[in-house]
């Protein structure tokens, strides 16, 4: 598999105009823009096997961005492609290479962790034995101790139901993870273990990571490139260094640290940067 992970080429997507067929529908995306613009004419290649950061604040348009990616939204303009294949028009292959970790998963609260696993497994293909041999596996890599595992999803804790997400979403082996706040919201030690468990399948098994977070110290931990997103549009982009480089000014670069770079780079800090997000995003997000 050649072809580059991931290309987002020039997309937009508004929201809060009113209904519009060319939000559902493929061949009616006539260019035409109502509401407020979420994602802003966005372009960016990811490298195969790097882990590639989308940094906003919340309303900024990285959730937006992220359905769209994984064919759950219809740009209103531009296109996305997955290893070459277009995400609108080849939506089928696209989803068998990829798989998504949001910040509020779903699940049958009163089944089990294991019970959920198996269900999703299913759906996604797998056959009951091939969940069974991996769940342990990637359930204590997470840090989740496996007697939690068998119990109701209701009864663990935030961040043990995220731990379970993050597995359910590995549990196929996708070439291209998309990861959207993971760790929003995790305890301390939740976090550590999430961040050190995508590190390591990035290393260990090639694979290509998206990951949208405001958190600028788990970006500069995690990411190889970054990408600032203010207002729905790219405002910068680079490795950290560069990133550091670019606002650097002849102070030493290890001064410096990610929030201090997009708020020189954006001249607003991420907490000010916060949009309310319209009624059809809310939709989206909450639905």
């Amino acid at each position: 598999m050649n072809q580059v992970p991931l290309q987002v080429n020039d997309v937009v997507k508004s929201f809060g105009g009113g209904w519009s067929a060319s939000s559902v529908l493929p061949w009616r995306r006539n260019g035409a823009s109502h509401g407020r613009r979420v994602v802003d004419h966005v372009s960016f290649e990811v490298r195969r096997g790097e882990i590639f950061g989308v940094i906003g604040a919340n309303g900024s348009g990285k959730s937006t961005l992220i359905r769209i990616i994984s064919t759950l939204l219809l740009a209103d303009e531009g296109g996305v492609r997955v290893f070459g294949y277009d995400t609108v028009r080849e939506a089928t292959p696209v989803r068998a290479l990829i798989n998504r970790v949001s910040a509020d998963p779903s699940f049958f609260r009163n089944m089990s962790a294991m019970e959920n696993l198996l269900f999703f497994g299913r759906v996604y293909g797998l056959t009951a034995g091939d969940v069974k041999r991996r769940t342990p596996v990637i359930l204590e890599r997470l840090g989740l101790e496996w007697p939690r595992a068998l119990e109701p999803m209701s009864h663990l804790s935030r961040g043990q139901q995220q731990k379970v997400a993050v597995a359910r979403s590995f549990l196929t082996s996708p070439v291209l993870m998309l990861l959207d706040e993971p760790t929003t919201g995790l305890d301390p030690r939740s976090k550590r273990d999430v961040q050190s468990f995508v590190r390591d399948v990035q290393q260990s098994h090639d694979a290509t990571i998206l990951l949208t977070t405001h958190d600028m110290d788990e970006a500069e931990l995690l990411c190889d490139r970054i990408a600032f997103l203010s207002g729905g549009r790219i405002v910068a982009g680079g490795s950290p260094l560069e990133l550091r480089q670019m606002v650097a000014d002849g102070r030493p670069l290890d001064s410096i640290n990610m929030e201090t770079v997009f708020m020189e780079l954006t001249g607003r800090r991420v907490e000010d940067d916060e949009e309310p997000a319209e009624e059809g995003e809310e939709a989206l997000i909450h639905g």
